[in-house]
């Protein structure tokens, strides 16, 4: 998956012990990244590594609001919150995460230092120590540049050449298409027999009329879209599911699983869909994220929300493919003169209507005006 520059320019300030240099660069772009996981945290990765516990937890807290159960974000509350001297909240973390993923070394290696240094009259010696440090979860590696790219390229042929059968053999690396573990809360959506021998229900009023075969094609194909990480892609195709006669016991399931789908950011974002699209059918795209361009009008900003109407395709002044209400659930500086990116969830207006609203996640404004600026002047 694609990294933003931004993000792989913070990782490596990061990783050169710049924190402040990376959290000044990450907090310029706040409004940009809001409701991206990995943004929230690496920053609140770098406010704990500076040692700005507070800063830290906000950002932790973020992350985890979008990912419940990640082990990385659990394992920086932890350490957190033992910087702090309170190893009773840590172990509750790291015990989590062992719930999560029984092999972890840090919360091992953690558990292990509690039971020693954990007593009230040892602990802060110890922290005193600086050693903590040992605990952070790590920093994501940034990608290679070309010419390691390249070198990792040419080891891995040769390699493969001359002693990849041997490695493979005798297990020192995993077999090459080896099938891999499904992703959290797939496990949950798998039918019974029942539901694949009847998967439709006669009788009430349906907005699609599916056969059986079609409901159990579909219901896979929105399995696998969720394997592979493609959410957005897979509520397209739930949707009509749920939309239909299929039976209330695989739509249980599919709410289920959407439980267990990302919020996207900007840069995580992999099926786009364009606003044509989305107005050809909206109830299909319902609760699915989009990135749009446009403009913004008619701004109200209040303490705790902001809203505006969206020129959807407006950015260049050129074209106008549709108007949709935009609402924000917090206060967002907007600058109703400039272009704009939005990233947000559709939400179709109620009464059978084809009209939509987008319930906003994150706003990108800054460097969208030279962009497009240059993309005029080409034209």
């Amino acid at each position: 998956m694609r990294i933003d520059p931004i993000l792989v320019k913070a990782i490596r300030f990061a990783r050169q012990k710049k924190y402040g240099q990376a959290i000044n660069l990450l907090e310029e772009e706040v409004n940009r990244f809001r409701g991206s996981f990995r943004y929230n945290y690496i920053l609140g990765l770098c406010c704990l590594y500076s040692r700005d516990l507070r800063a830290a937890l906000e950002y932790f807290k973020l992350a985890r609001e979008i990912r419940v159960k990640d082990p990385l974000v659990l394992l920086g509350l932890a350490a957190l919150f033992l910087s702090r001297g309170d190893s009773d909240r840590a172990v509750s973390f790291y015990l989590e995460v062992q719930e999560i993923d029984g092999k972890n070394r840090i919360a091992a290696k953690a558990l292990k230092i509690i039971r020693k240094h954990g007593a009230q009259d040892t602990l802060p010696e110890w922290l005193d120590s600086g050693q903590i440090d040992r605990l952070f979860p790590p920093f994501p590696r940034p990608p290679l540049r070309v010419g390691t790219v390249l070198l990792s390229v040419f080891c891995f042929l040769l390699i493969a050449g001359l002693g990849l059968p041997f490695l493979v053999r005798y297990r020192i690396v995993p077999r090459p298409f080896a099938q891999k573990s499904g992703r959290e809360g797939l496990s949950l959506s798998d039918l019974a027999d029942d539901e694949k021998s009847d998967p439709v229900q006669t009788g009430g009023s349906f907005r699609y009329i599916l056969t059986r075969k079609q409901v159990l094609i579909l219901y896979e194909e929105g399995r696998s879209l969720f394997t592979e990480h493609r959410d957005e892609a897979a509520k397209v195709v739930f949707n009509r599911i749920l939309e239909s006669n299929a039976v209330d016991t695989i739509k249980n399931k599919i709410r289920i699983l959407c439980d267990y789908m990302d919020v996207p950011g900007f840069d995580t974002l992999k099926d786009r869909f364009s606003y044509a699209e989305v107005m050809n059918e909206p109830v299909i795209y319902r609760d699915c994220h989009v990135i749009w361009r446009g403009m913004a009008t008619n701004l109200v900003v209040q303490n705790n929300s902001t809203a505006f109407d969206f020129l959807v395709g407006y950015d260049t002044r050129k074209t106008l493919e549709g108007l949709v209400p935009v609402t924000f659930n917090f206060a967002i500086p907007v600058n109703t003169e400039q272009p704009l990116e939005v990233l947000g969830r559709i939400v179709p207006v109620l009464g059978g209507g084809q009209g939509i609203q987008i319930e906003g996640i994150a706003l990108n404004q800054s460097g969208l005006l030279d962009a497009v600026r240059s993309r005029s002047a080409h034209q």
